[in-house]
């Protein structure tokens, strides 16, 4: 296989992995209906991890090495716990569709560490692309009036510096045991202590949690946490962390239309044109991504 289609099935596999991870922030809202944000964290990492045990054993897949052990620590903390819970604090003092436009930001994060982890070297002005989007992002962060809230604002800030750290240490070291096994591996890592919280943590009652609730645990656990990883930490080791991180800049408008269209939320005028803001200045970013 040549270089370029090999880059090409990178951003194949990096889009899908978009498309499912857009679904994420409606289904985390959907969810912290009929249970709180705690839980919800360590229910969707058990969730994740059962299954996990069940196709790294079916698929006979040897233990990781030390090194990698360490790598997948850090993959850990940002994916599996650190955004899930963050994310889940954030959406209850702010909407589903106000969130998705911190997802502009993943970009210039995952690039960060893209470079830090990854050992990548973008052009001067995939930087200044980044950072101007950025600065967008946060600007309009500020001017939603009522719809903005700084407790939750900061929640999504530090969510998405820990993802974009999960994604570039992940995408490493998915060139080395690969790209489903990393999140696996990562999930199974967690899953004694998130089946420990889980139990200390559960519900008096669940009689009362509405249908949807269920609906956003069971996505959330299902294709957030384990199948969107499978083909985002192929994409990004294949076509380049910091070059197909760029894909995520579609996620705020499906997220966007999600929102609207599954939790009745309304999308103003004002949060497109920031969105289409975010995505212009990032997808400039695009074109200058290796020196």
């Amino acid at each position: 296989m040549t270089s370029q289609s090999h880059s090409t099935r990178g951003w194949i596999n990096g889009f899908i992995g978009v498309v499912i991870f857009s679904g994420s922030l409606p289904a985390t809202k959907a969810a912290i209906s009929g249970f709180t944000p705690d839980f919800l964290t360590v229910a969707r990492a058990t969730i994740a991890g059962l299954l996990a045990v069940l196709i790294l054993i079916t698929f006979r897949q040897k233990f990781p090495s030390k090194k990698q052990l360490t790598a997948l620590c850090i993959v850990t903390s940002g994916v599996v716990i650190g955004f899930p819970l963050l994310t889940a604090f954030a959406l209850e003092h702010i909407t589903s569709a106000h969130s998705m436009v911190f997802l502009g930001l993943l970009p210039l994060s995952t690039a960060i560490f893209a470079v830090l982890r990854g050992g990548e070297r973008p052009r001067k002005a995939f930087w200044f692309f980044s950072v101007l989007g950025s600065f967008f992002v946060v600007s309009f962060a500020y001017l939603q009036g009522g719809e903005s809230s700084l407790i939750g604002d900061l929640y999504m800030i530090a969510a998405i510096l820990l993802c974009g750290l999960g994604y570039a240490e992940g995408a490493t070291l998915a060139k080395q045991l690969g790209s489903w096994q990393v999140i696996c591996w990562a999930l199974v890592l967690s899953l004694p202590l998130m089946i420990i919280l889980c139990l200390f943590l559960w519900p008096s009652t669940l009689n009362n949690v509405p249908t949807f609730a269920w609906g956003g645990l069971i996505y959330v656990s299902i294709f957030s946490m384990l199948i969107g990883f499978f083909f985002w930490y192929r994409g990004l080791s294949e076509g380049g962390i910091a070059g197909v991180g760029q894909l995520q800049l579609v996620q705020p408008f499906l997220g966007l239309m999600l929102s609207a269209w599954l939790l009745h939320e309304t999308v103003s005028s004002l949060m497109m044109l920031a969105t289409c803001g975010v995505i212009l200045c990032v997808a400039g970013s695009k074109h200058f991504t290796r020196k």
